[in-house]
C-alpha cells in the first residue's frame, strides 16, 4: 500500500485511509480502530503525501522521513511516541540530522513517530515514491504555455458569438415586457 490515500483529519486522532467518495466529501476507515466515518470537504484536511519538514536548508517530504526511518528500524515499528521528549528529539536527530530545531516542535516529532508506528502496524511499508509522481515532476518542469491547450481563431470567434446571441434574445424579451405593461396601465 503506499500513502497517496492516507491523510489525518484535524481534531480526529490518528490517520485515516480513503475509501470511497461521496456527494458531499467521501468515507475514510481510521487505521486505529478501523471504523468507517463520512468526511465533508469542508473539514481540514492534510494528505500525508504533501506534509514536509524544515531542515536547515529545505523542506524534506514526510515521505523521505518514513523511508529513513524504516531504513534505520528494518521496516519495523520505532520507538513509542510517549517516551521522554529528550529521546524522541535524539531519535529524531538520528534520522533527521540537520532539521531546524527552532521550527519543528517536540509535538511534530511525536506526530511523526506515532504515525510511522501506525503506518508500519497497518501494512505500510513502501515509502517510496510512486513512479507516477516521479513522472509527473519531469513534465511539471515544462513551461506553463507547452501545457496549455491551443484554441483555433475560428472557435474562439465563433465561441464569441455564441455569446452575444442570448444576450441580443433577452434585450429584445425585456423591451418587449415593457411595452406591455405601460401599455396596460394607460
Amino acid at each position: 500500500m503506499s500513502l497517496e490515500k492516507v491523510l489525518s483529519i484535524s481534531g480526529k486522532p490518528g490517520l485515516y485511509k480513503m475509501t470511497k467518495q461521496t456527494r458531499n466529501g467521501f468515507l475514510a476507515e481510521s487505521l486505529l480502530d478501523h471504523k468507517k466515518i463520512s468526511v465533508s470537504s469542508r473539514q481540514n484536511l492534510s494528505l500525508l503525501t504533501e506534509i514536509a519538514i524544515y531542515t536547515l536548508t529545505q523542506e524534506v517530504p514526510l515521505r523521505e522521513i518514513f523511508q529513513r526511518i524504516a531504513t534505520k528500524e528494518e521496516g519495523k515499528p520505532t520507538i513509542s511516541h510517549k517516551v521522554p521528549k529528550v529521546e524522541l528529539e535524539e531519535f529524531f536527530f538520528g534520522v533527521l540530522p540537520d532539521y531546524d530545531e527552532d521550527r519543528v516542535y517536540p509535538s511534530d516529532i511525536k506526530k511523526v513517530v506515532q504515525w510511522y508506528n501506525l503506518l508500519v502496524n497497518n501494512g505500510f511499508t513502501d515509502f517510496s515514491e510512486p513512479a507516477q509522481d516521479a513522472e509527473s515532476k519531469q513534465t511539471s518542469a515544462a513551461t506553463p504555455e507547452d501545457k496549455a491547450p491551443k484554441a483555433s481563431p475560428k472557435k474562439k470567434a465563433a465561441g464569441k458569438q455564441i455569446n452575444k446571441a442570448p444576450v441580443k434574445a433577452t434585450k429584445k424579451a425585456v423591451t418587449q415586457n415593457k411595452k406591455v405593461t405601460t401599455a396596460k396601465k394607460k
